[in-house]
């Protein structure tokens, strides 16, 4: 969950090693630090806090070099403090290293360098790596072969870059496991390497992507890679599509507020290329599953973490509707911990922003292991979750700075559409007029989003009257029970309130205890099938003191006589709903978040890509 960005080339290292870190401020992180080849010797600033602290000390302390690596911190070892801070150089000073992941034997292996003389300067993980890769230095060996040896003895998965003074024309990087990307950019007589595309996507789009158990040897007009049994490996550039503009906040004062606004050019570039609006049909190529494979199917879980799990479940409705498959939804943190049972017969269903989150790669792993196929939602292009999957859908939403996932929610629902529509026609479920009018309702999904957007006018007049709760209830049921989950989600990642989210008919089963006039309610109450019974919740909350927020069809007036408020969105069909009603719990969140202060982007605590246990 750490930032990574290195450079060699002709130009000055240092400003685009600052300049990309900058860009992984998104990943969360509580150190910074930096370390160039300068004068024949390698220099180190690192600091604590924001990466701005970082930058006032270059520049009171100017580093200049060629080469370079930077990194930002989530401590795991040792705390947040500028001697724990990635880089950290072997006790000659002629080597240092930036290192993802966590060493899982740290202790015994720090054991063993304490015992032969070596001394240490911190107190984490990563610096065992530092000096196990300096042994072999002295031991003879160049820094590929060196550093190959060292990180042999590592348990865990790690992401890894060295550099090497005694051999300063390169960098070696190392991906063990599912510690994060290793991406390798590739420009004009110089080269990259980063954690995450946007790092270095504004110097280059040409990018490799390293495999579990590789390492690259970098310099700045070629590149190596090999396994780490020293296998050459010849290994695929990706032309990566994203403008680096749109990495950018533009206009807006965040970027989960511009992310938010962008889901209706997201969600089209979704559709875009895989709905055949006139016919009705649907094609994921990338799917790969015949219609033979497709009819034998017999069950799908999805697994997935936080945001990403709650997409899951809404997808669970529109699957298990159009192609009468059963699903399950696990969290991909706890898959692994039980002996799940898996087949030829069941697909096992990975949705990732990022790509590189270690608990949904560990549950496809268990997928893999077990027979069953595999499938992912991923946003990352070439990320771990794309690469190892049988087959995939990426979601299309372009760059996602922001922690709080936003438009990588809505996009991934849509992506399960497309599934369900694909597996429902190919499974004989749906008819061609039943398919078309599916995908007439999913052509009127982006119109439908940016009228919910053109509303934010009444979030921001709502936001000013809540912001001091601490403390919010969120109801749903059927397919916006996911929603209510969300809902809470959000609240509670960015803005630090209290909020959980339930299944409407439960809260009479126990968090009704809970309401009272310091207890906002959030009751999602589109007209449909369960209206009246949300309408039940609602009186229930009123009558025992609390403030009702209801998110409601337009024209509905009876919802207005019976809540305190009411966020009002058009009329949509059934199944594309929950995007819908989801639009203004975000908004609401966001701005809330605003008015008490908080770091709507960097929340404290939390990372954009979890990517250690």
């Amino acid at each position: 969950m750490c930032g990574i960005v290195g450079y060699i080339g002709p130009r000055d290292a240092t400003p685009l090693i600052l300049n990309g870190l900058q860009r992984l401020e998104y990943r969360g992180y509580d150190s910074a630090g930096i370390a160039v080849m300068q004068n024949g010797d390698i220099a180190i600033r690192r600091d604590v806090g924001k990466l701005n602290n970082l930058v006032q000390m270059v520049n009171n302390k100017p580093l200049n070099g060629r080469i370079g690596i930077g990194h930002t911190r989530w401590a795991t070892h040792g705390v947040p403090s500028p001697r724990n801070a990635h880089p950290h150089l072997s006790a000659s000073g002629r080597t240092v290293v930036v290192h993802n992941g966590i060493v899982e034997n740290f202790r015994e292996l720090r054991a063993d360098l304490e015992a032969s003389g070596v001394p240490f300067a911190s107190e984490t993980d990563t610096e065992v790596i530092v000096h196990l890769v300096q042994r072999e230095r002295d031991a003879g060996h160049d820094i590929t072969e060196a550093t190959r040896r060292a990180v042999s003895l590592l348990r865990g998965a790690h992401a890894i870059v060295v550099l090497s003074a005694d051999q300063p024309d390169r960098l070696v990087a190392v991906r063990i496991g599912n510690a994060g990307g290793v991406a390798l950019g590739i420009g004009q007589d110089e080269m990259f390497v980063a954690s995450d595309i946007p790092a270095i996507l504004e110097h280059t789009r040409r990018m490799i992507f390293l495999e579990n158990r590789q390492m690259a040897t970098i310099t700045r007009d070629a590149y190596h890679v090999q396994t780490l049994d020293g296998e050459p490996v010849d290994a695929e550039i990706h032309n990566i599509p994203w403008d680096p503009v749109s990495a950018a906040r533009g206009e807006f004062k965040h970027f989960m507020q511009k992310e938010i606004y962008e889901q209706a050019r997201a969600l089209t570039d979704t559709l875009r290329g895989r709905v055949d609006f006139q016919h009705g049909c649907v094609d994921l190529p990338d799917l790969k599953i015949s219609e033979e494979d497709a009819r034998r199917l017999k069950r799908i879980v999805t697994v997935a973490c936080g945001t990403s799990a709650y997409s899951g479940l809404v997808g669970k409705f529109i699957i298990e509707e159009l192609a009468r498959v059963p699903v399950e939804v696990d969290y991909g943190s706890e898959y692994r911990y039980r002996d799940p049972i898996l087949d030829s017969d069941c697909a096992v269903l990975a949705i990732t922003q990022s790509g590189e989150t270690v608990d949904t790669l560990a549950a496809m792993e268990e997928a893999r292991e077990k027979g069953a196929r595999q499938w992912s939602i991923v946003n990352a292009i070439g990320s771990q979750a794309m690469r190892v999957a049988d087959g995939f859908i990426t979601m299309q939403a372009g760059p996602e700075i922001g922690v709080a996932s936003t438009k990588a929610f809505t996009t991934s629902i849509v992506d399960q559409y497309l599934l369900a529509l694909y597996l429902g026609q190919q499974r004989g479920m749906l008819s061609c007029g039943e398919a078309m009018q599916h995908v007439a309702d999913l052509a009127r999904l982006p119109d439908l989003v940016g009228q919910v957007l053109e509303r934010e006018d009444q979030v921001q007049e709502l936001a000013a009257q809540l912001y001091q709760y601490t403390n919010f209830l969120y109801l749903g049921r059927g397919i916006n029970y996911p929603i209510a989950l969300e809902g809470a989600l959000k609240l509670k990642e960015i803005s630090y309130i209290h909020a959980e989210g339930y299944p409407a008919g439960e809260m009479k089963h126990g968090p009704i205890a809970l309401i009272d006039e310091h207890m906002p309610v959030v009751a999602i109450t589109l007209k449909d099938e369960v209206y009246d019974k949300m309408l039940s919740q609602v009186e229930q909350a009123k009558s025992r003191g609390g403030i009702v927020i209801a998110v409601a069809t337009d024209g509905d007036e009876l919802i207005r006589e019976k809540a305190d408020y009411v966020l009002y969105v058009p009329e949509a069909p059934r199944l594309i709903s929950p995007i819908i009603s989801v639009i203004p719990l975000q908004l609401l969140a966001y701005t809330i978040a605003v008015w008490r202060g908080a770091d709507v982007d960097q929340p404290r605590n939390l990372a954009k890509s979890v990517t250690v246990e």
